[in-house]
């Protein structure tokens, strides 16, 4: 029997997990250190792979000064809440997103996403092609 992979919640809660060290500034070392883990614990907690117990996601969440509502997604009304949890664990996601929120030029901004836009439509267009062969 094959092993299941990670479930929905368990890829939601690693993505908060690295969206708040990431917005802190924080490595997975560091964060790895301060709980007293290995920061390949850190990884798979973060890719969703290994659950969080709720004992190591109160210390999570004490460290990345958040409330354990907000890891688990429980807090109403952001846009964030709203970006699949699959979406933020593609790699490259998070540092996409950084890289966009750091663009000052609203042009710009709008250029490049123009070109993402494109780049994923050429994307689907191709795997519909793959699909219909």
């Amino acid at each position: 029997m094959a092993k299941p992979g990670p479930g929905p919640m368990d890829l939601n809660v690693g993505a908060r997990i690295r969206l708040r060290r990431k917005a802190l500034g924080i490595t997975q070392s560091q964060l790895a250190d301060a709980l007293d883990l290995t920061f390949q614990q850190v990884q798979k907690y973060e890719r969703g792979v290994n659950r969080v117990s709720a004992s190591v996601l109160v210390k999570i969440a004490r460290r990345l000064e958040c409330p354990v509502s907000f890891l688990l997604g429980e807090e109403g009304g952001g846009a964030a809440e709203q970006i699949s949890p699959a979406v933020m664990v593609t790699p490259g996601a998070v540092e996409l997103l950084e890289i966009y929120a750091k663009i000052g030029d609203r042009r710009a901004r709008a250029a490049l996403l123009s070109v993402a836009k494109a780049l994923a439509c050429e994307a689907a267009a191709e795997e519909r092609e793959a699909d219909a062969a």
